[in-house]
C-alpha cells in the first residue's frame, strides 16, 4: 500500500487530495490546524499539525516513521493568503505569510525527505499561478509563492540523485473557501486613499476566489496531484486547467502590456464593487 502525507487537508484542495488518494487505495496521513475539519475526513489517519511549529512537524515525522517506515508522497498544501496593497501591509502580516507558505513547506519537506528516500517517493508542492505572475493586492501572497517556487526548483536539482522526485502544482482560481478565509485577513486598518481602487476591487473576493467561470474544482486539482504522485520522473511544473495556462501565458506579453492589463482589471472590478454598493 502506498502512503502519503497531505498538509492543509481539512478543506479545499488538501481535503480533495486526501479523499482521492484514499479512494485509490493509499494510506493517507491528513493534517491541518483545523481540528473540526479533520474530524469529518473518512479513511485517513488525521493529526492536528501546525506547519509553523517545528515540534509538531518532528512529532509527525516520528509517528510516520514508526508506523510505516517511509512515504511514497508528501503533498505540501497548507497555505494562506494575506491580501492588500504592499505599501499598506504591516510587516508582521508579510512575515506570517512567509512563515506558512514558505517556511512551513520547508519545515515539512525537510523533515520528510528521509522518509521519501526510503520509498523513492515524490514531494508535490501546491503553489499557484501567482508563483510566476503577480497582480495588485496580491503582492504578499505572490511573493511567498515566487520564493516557494525558487526553493522547490532548487530542491529538485539537489535531490535528483537520491531517488526523490519533486513537482509543483499551479492552479489559478479554485472553487474553495480560500477567498473567504483570505478576506477575513484582509488588513484595512491602515487603508490608504492612494489604493482605493485596489481595496474596492478586492472587496468582492472575485480576484482571488473561485466564484467565476474560470475556476476549477478542488477535485480537478487533486486529480492532477494524484497523477503526478503516480508518475515516474514527473515534470517540474504542472498548471491545472486551461485558465492557469492562459494566466501564465501573459508572462510573455511586454511588461507595459502586462501592467496595463492589471490596472484595467483592477479599475473594472473596483467600478463593479461601487455599483453594487450603490444599488444595495
Amino acid at each position: 500500500m502506498k502512503t502519503a502525507l497531505v498538509t492543509g487537508a481539512a478543506s479545499g484542495i488538501g481535503r480533495a487530495t486526501a479523499e482521492r488518494l484514499v479512494n485509490n487505495g493509499w494510506q493517507v496521513y491528513a493534517t491541518d490546524i483545523d481540528t473540526d475539519g479533520l474530524e469529518t475526513i473518512k479513511g485517513c489517519v488525521t493529526e492536528t499539525v501546525d506547519v509553523t511549529d517545528t515540534d509538531d512537524i518532528e512529532r509527525l515525522r516520528a509517528q510516520i516513521a514508526d508506523d510505516v517506515g517511509g512515504l511514497d508522497c508528501v503533498v505540501a498544501n497548507a497555505g494562506l493568503a494575506q491580501l492588500g496593497p504592499v505599501a499598506d501591509m504591516p510587516s508582521e502580516h508579510l512575515e506570517a505569510q512567509f512563515d506558512v507558505n514558505v517556511h512551513g513547506v520547508h519545515r515539512t519537506v525537510r523533515a520528510m525527505v528521509p522518509l521519501l528516500v526510503e520509498r523513492e517517493g515524490t514531494a508535490v508542492i501546491v503553489s499557484s499561478t501567482h508563483g510566476r505572475i503577480t497582480t495588485p493586492g496580491m503582492g504578499a501572497y505572490a511573493a511567498s509563492k515566487h520564493a516557494l517556487e525558487a526553493l522547490v526548483e532548487t530542491l529538485r536539482m539537489e535531490i535528483a540523485d537520491i531517488g526523490v522526485d519533486v513537482a509543483i502544482i499551479e492552479p489559478a482560481w479554485v472553487t474553495t473557501a480560500f477567498a473567504d478565509t483570505a478576506q477575513q485577513r484582509f488588513h484595512k486598518a491602515d487603508r490608504s486613499e492612494y489604493f482605493n481602487d485596489v481595496y474596492d476591487a478586492m472587496a468582492e473576493g472575485t480576484l482571488i476566489g473561485g466564484r467565476g467561470p474560470l475556476a476549477v474544482t478542488p477535485e480537478r486539482v487533486a486529480k492532477q496531484i494524484h497523477a503526478v504522485a503516480m508518475t515516474e520522473d514527473p515534470a517540474l511544473r504542472h498548471p491545472v486547467g486551461w485558465p492557469a495556462r492562459l494566466v501564465l501565458a501573459t508572462r510573455w506579453l511586454p511588461q507595459p502590456a502586462q501592467s496595463l492589463g492589471h490596472r484595467t482589471a483592477i479599475k473594472a472590478f473596483a467600478a463593479f464593487h461601487r455599483l453594487r454598493t450603490h444599488f444595495k
